[in-house]
């Protein structure tokens, strides 16, 4: 009976771990040269969107990459589109795998180039 229980409770732990989604990662950095917010809805492996809104130093141009220190992998560059002004956005497959990841923002405007990092708890 104790192991009937214990199945069904570890069954829909899985079940209901599995169908939750990930909190959406939003994080403001500030650098010498440029503040940006940064958002990712669904911080997960594979293809997902990182939306990055900078609200000081008006760069023109975006790029995202990630690294994942603890492991030694890194992912390549992303240059971010800028479907209106001051609001960029990356898509691609940043994280192929969960854990910490750090991810760099890169801006580049008049005020000079610029890397501001932010880590990424990612999960499945």
């Amino acid at each position: 009976m104790a192991v009937a229980v214990l199945a069904v409770a570890v069954a829909a732990f899985l079940i209901v771990g599995r169908s939750s989604a990930p909190d959406p990662l939003r994080q403001t950095i500030t650098g010498t040269r440029y503040t940006a917010t940064v958002l990712i809805d669904r911080p997960t492996t594979g293809r997902v969107t990182v939306d990055v809104r900078p609200t000081s130093g008006d760069p023109d141009g975006v790029a995202v990459s990630a690294v994942m220190p603890a492991m030694g992998h890194s992912m390549p560059e992303i240059t971010a589109r800028e479907p209106e002004p001051g609001h960029f956005i990356a898509e691609g497959e940043l994280f192929p795998m969960t854990g910490v990841w750090e991810l760099s923002i890169r801006l580049n405007g008049p005020a000079g180039e610029e890397t501001l990092t932010v880590n990424a708890p990612i999960t499945g």
